[in-house]
Order: structure tokens, then C-alpha cells, then sequence
């Protein structure tokens, strides 16, 4: 306590609910933030069902997980849950199962079982009209509700938990509710949220090492991993891994990075491949740094201000692997769906990353210059040409990551533009137009 006077100014529940309801989550990131509780949890299955029923439509997330106490659940209701995070757990602040859920309903009740020999469930729901109404932090009991019994007959056979979200003002539209403009909502949002499960959780959904095998549904239907860099594919090129250490004040740790150059169209297995894996963005914009955070995707596309997108570096993607541990350095934001990277880290990327659009551009134009560039006609048989073409290629690929190793790629920015302006040929057959 303070020496002097002292007075406890406890915030407004109604206001402070209210204004954390706006945290920056939308519908498929806010169900991602409850599977991630899931997942901390051991749960090998996760099933969501989001379930039209005009206004009083709903959406379960039930897993078969370690389930909690009586105890452990009320914390796990509160602002700012007191729960310790371990090294590799997915939660961060103790706010997501509340603000990831109040984000998209009014309503958020949570059903669980914590015993796998007796058959006892606990429930409490976290109301934000009951909270606006005392203005205060209430928990209530559900008594005799038949949505939250339904969810205890589902754990009948096991441990596990269900989070039940109701009145969703946040997604239905307040007008005509039972509209079909709101059912095709429903419907959509069911697509996405199972494209964007794909995407953050692929690694525990393709049976990595080290992870138990996890299986989510949305509405039934199995939710497929996207691995961004499509592993399967036999013309992937990795360049080697690089591991960097970053410290800040007592915090340290490493860093691991892994680059990709994906085949280019005609090198893929099949057109439906390639077009699945240009992902939700699109080629262009998803190129870039691919951030895991303890194995969960929770930043994906762009350079993160290192480099610019640009249309020849499109084939190029890279994994950027952190542990829980580094997350102040990181600054990850509540709805785990941003980072910053360190200022030491950045400049530690950039010889990697640029190496890494070198190479992703002299496979871009290996596979555009039979369209773009006629074959001169003097310079003997087809296979002699290209034999040629490849030498140069090979070449100008060489000089480039010679340039990148030894620290002067801005010298050689320089030559090559002057080679572009001066010797617009000897460029082009060095993959350098």
C-alpha cells in the first residue's frame, strides 16, 4: 500500500465492457482466439457449429479437452485473468475467451467438465445486459437454460468445454433477423471462419511432430490445413534456414527463418494446386513473411516494411518462427493477429530476404521469358538457346547472391541499373530488365 492516502478506483464495468468489445477482432479471428483455448487445453477435437435461428441464433465451440474446475472457469470469465501463461501456451493476457466473444454477441456462456471419472459440469455465463444493468463484474448461474443443457449432454462422455454465444448483435442484423440476408451471412461466415481455421492452425492440423493430432469441423465439414508453402510440391525450392539470437534489456531468445520460392505456374502439379495456394490475398500481396508464434500462423503476406511487394518477387515466402517468451519484443496484439518486429531483427532480415527475392525473381522470369523474349534467330538450334539463355541466367543469379553475401547489393543495384540503361541486352539475358 502507499505511504499516503489512497483510493481504489475500480473502472466501470458497463463502459469498459463496451469498449472492449472493439478490440479488433472479427468473426473468424474471434473463434480462432477461443480455439486457441481449446488447444492449450490438449483437445484433439474442436467442433463449431454456428446454428441460424433468427434472432435467437447461436454458435458452439465444444472441445474435448482437459476441461476446468468450478474455480477455473469463473477466473477464466474474469478481465484480466490471473491464470500464469507457460512457455509455448497460445493465450497471452488474459482476455481473449471474453473479448474475442463479446466482440461478436452480448452473451457468452461457458459449459465444462474438468473430471473424467465423474460426470459433474460446471457453467456460467458472462452477460453484458445483466453487467450494464448493476454495472458491475457479474457471473451468473444459467439454472435450467435448454441451450447450455444441450452442451452438458455433450460432455456427458468426457471432459472437455463448450463456449455458447448468443444474442450475436455483433453479426446479425438488428433489422430482420430471421431475414435471408442474415442466414446467407451465417452461411458466409461459416466459409471464412473455416478458410481462416485453415490457415492460422495448419501446422497442428497437419500432424507435426510434437503436436497431438488435432481435427476441427465447421458445421460438420472437416476444416482442411493451407500450408503457405506448399511442402508437397516437388519444384518448392528452400534455401537454408537461418536462426538469429535478439535480446532486449533481461529478455532474449531466438528467432528461426525458413524461405520458400514457390514454383511457378507451368512448374506446379496441377493448375487447381496453384490456384489453391495463391490463398485468400492473392499471389501478389500473399508473398512475404509468414510469422508463427509457438507454431500458430498470426501474421501472414506483406515484407513488415523491409521491402515493397512487387509482381517478380511474388513466388517468394518465408517462415519467421518466435516463441512465446519474446512476445513484449514482438508486441503482439491482443486479438494475436499482429506483430512489430524488433528493430534488431529487421535489420538482421534483410540481407536473407532480399537474397530470397533475387532468387524468387530469376524464377519468375525463367518462366515468363519464353513469352516475353523472342529467340533471336543467329544464335543456332532451340536447345543451343536456351542452354545459353540458362548459362546467363545461372550467371546474373550468381552475381546476385554475391553481391547479397557480401554485403554490397547496393552496389550492385547500381551496376545493374547502369547495365539496364547502357546494355539493355546483356541485362535482359542476365535476368536484370
Amino acid at each position: 500500500m502507499p505511504g499516503g492516502a489512497w483510493f481504489d478506483v475500480a473502472p466501470s464495468a458497463a463502459r469498459l465492457t463496451g469498449s472492449l468489445r472493439d478490440i479488433g477482432y472479427d468473426f473468424p479471428t474471434a473463434v480462432a482466439d477461443i480455439v486457441d483455448n481449446s488447444i492449450a487445453a490438449g483437445a484433439t477435437h474442436v467442433e463449431i457449429m454456428i446454428e441460424f435461428d433468427g434472432p435467437d441464433s447461436r454458435v458452439y465451440i465444444a472441445d474435448d479437452g482437459q476441461g476446468m474446475s468450478p474455480g477455473a472457469l469463473l477466473e477464466g470469465l474474469r478481465f484480466g485473468s490471473r491464470r500464469a501463461y507457460s512457455d509455448g501456451d497460445l493465450g497471452r493476457y488474459g482476455l481473449g475467451l471474453k473479448t474475442a466473444s463479446l466482440s461478436q454477441c452480448r452473451s457468452v456462456a461457458v459449459i465444462s467438465r474438468s473430471s473424467p471419472t465423474v460426470v459433474r459440469t460446471s457453467a456460467r455465463v458472462l452477460d453484458l445486459d445483466v453487467v450494464e444493468e448493476w454495472d458491475q463484474w457479474i457471473v451468473i448461474d444459467p439454472g435450467s437454460d435448454p441451450h447450455v443443457a444441450r452442451a452438458r449432454q455433450w460432455l456427458a462422455e468426457g471432459t472437455g468445454t463448450v463456449v455458447l454465444w448468443r444474442n450475436l448483435d455483433r453479426v446479425l442484423p438488428e433489422k430482420r433477423p430471421e431475414g435471408g440476408w442474415a442466414r446467407r451471412r451465417l452461411e458466409a461466415l461459416a466459409e471464412k471462419t473455416t478458410e481462416h481455421l485453415g490457415i492460422v492452425f495448419h501446422r497442428f492440423l497437419e500432424r507435426r511432430r510434437g503436436h497431438p493430432t488435432l481435427v476441427i469441423t465447421v458445421n460438420g465439414q472437416k476444416v482442411q490445413p493451407w500450408n503457405p508453402f506448399a511442402p508437397d510440391e516437388p519444384a518448392l525450392t528452400e534455401l537454408p534456414p537461418q536462426r538469429f539470437e535478439i535480446a532486449a534489456g533481461d529478455t532474449s531468445g531466438h528467432v528461426g527463418l525458413r524461405r520458400y520460392v514457390l514454383p511457378a505456374r507451368d512448374r506446379f502439379s496441377n493448375v487447381t494446386q496453384f490456384e489453391r495456394m495463391s490463398g485468400p490475398l492473392n499471389w501478389n500481396r500473399q508473398q512475404g513473411l509468414y510469422i508463427y508464434r509457438a507454431d500458430r500462423l498470426v501474421q501472414w503476406g506483406g515484407w513488415n516494411g523491409i521491402r515493397g511487394i512487387d509482381e517478380h518477387t511474388k513466388l517468394a515466402r518465408a517462415a519467421l518462427d518466435f516463441s512465446t517468451d519474446l512476445d513484449a519484443m514482438f508486441n503482439i496484439n491482443v486479438a494475436k493477429m499482429r506483430v512489430s518486429l524488433p528493430p534488431q531483427l529487421r535489420q538482421m532480415l534483410e540481407s536473407p530476404v532480399n537474397e530470397l527475392c533475387v532468387h524468387a525473381n530469376d524464377a519468375y522470369r525463367r518462366s515468363s521469358r519464353p513469352a516475353e523474349r523472342p529467340v533471336p534467330a543467329d544464335l543456332g538450334a532451340p536447345a543451343e538457346v536456351r542452354a545459353v539463355a540458362q548459362a546467363a541466367t545461372t550467371a546474373g543469379l550468381a552475381v546476385r547472391a554475391a553481391a547479397m553475401q557480401a554485403g554490397e547489393w547496393a552496389a550492385w543495384q547500381r551496376i545493374a541499373a547502369v547495365l539496364r540503361e547502357q546494355a539493355p541486352d546483356i541485362a535482359g539475358m542476365l535476368g536484370l530488365d
